[in-house]
């Protein structure tokens, strides 16, 4: 995604200036739409593979730790090695950047299912099977119903960390709000721009965990203490 920028050389050069914002406002909100929608779609995607795996490593311990472990080696695989290893195969389109980002959230949403799942107390799963409960009765009346709050902590370190990780994808294009402070860093140190981009980046993300948090209190008004 390219940008252009109406650039006013201020002798100043202040950290924030109501004049940068006015004249580059399209390319600021086109910043901020492609940082969100990176970030939705790639939870919403990493929550998709992520929930089947949590329920897989959860019914068959034995895959608990290889699944865990594999999503854990690629947490800690650096974001430009990352890139650098997807770009050959997929380009440097935003693609590449949605499916590093994926990768990244896999470990926090999956750590977490599985610690939610894990504490569902065993009485509560005798009882069920007692009542005449299956596996997956069981796991969508009881067991994901109980994990609620796991699964919701999960889903908000993986957005946040998201918002974080999107602006590295500025590497190939695809930054979001990362475009907006490497173009400053690029401009003689423009710093305007770099703060505007930084701090719609930070409100980005403390906007989106209270939305969570909001939700979480809406779907378990039983238990608000476990989305902290």
């Amino acid at each position: 995604m390219s940008f252009r920028l109406s650039y006013r050389a201020d002798p100043g050069n202040p950290w924030f200036s109501w004049q940068y914002v006015r004249d580059n406002s399209d390319t600021i909100l086109a910043a901020v739409r492609e940082h969100a929608s990176l970030t939705g779609r790639a939870v919403l995607i990493a929550v998709l593979i992520a929930l089947p795996l949590s329920v897989l490593a959860y019914w068959v311990r034995p895959l608990a730790g290889p699944i865990l472990g594999v999503t854990g080696v690629i947490y800690t695989i650096p974001s430009l090695a990352l890139f650098a290893f997807i770009a050959p195969y997929l380009g440097t389109g935003a693609t590449t950047v949605l499916v590093g980002l994926v990768l990244y959230a896999l470990l926090l949403i999956v750590r977490n299912v599985v610690a939610g799942l894990n504490q569902v107390p065993p009485e509560v799963g005798e009882a069920a099977e007692g009542m005449g409960y299956g596996r997956w009765r069981r796991l969508f009346r009881i067991d994901l119903p109980l994990a609620i709050p796991g699964i919701l902590t999960g889903l908000r370190l993986a957005t946040v960390s998201t918002v974080a990780l999107v602006t590295v994808g500025v590497l190939v294009g695809h930054g979001g709000l990362g475009q907006l402070i490497f173009a400053g860093f690029q401009n003689n140190l423009y710093k305007a721009e770099i703060m505007t981009g930084t701090v719609l980046c930070v409100a980005l993300a403390v906007l989106l965990d209270l939305l969570l948090v909001l939700v979480g209190r809406l779907v378990t008004p039983w238990s608000a203490r476990g989305v902290r």
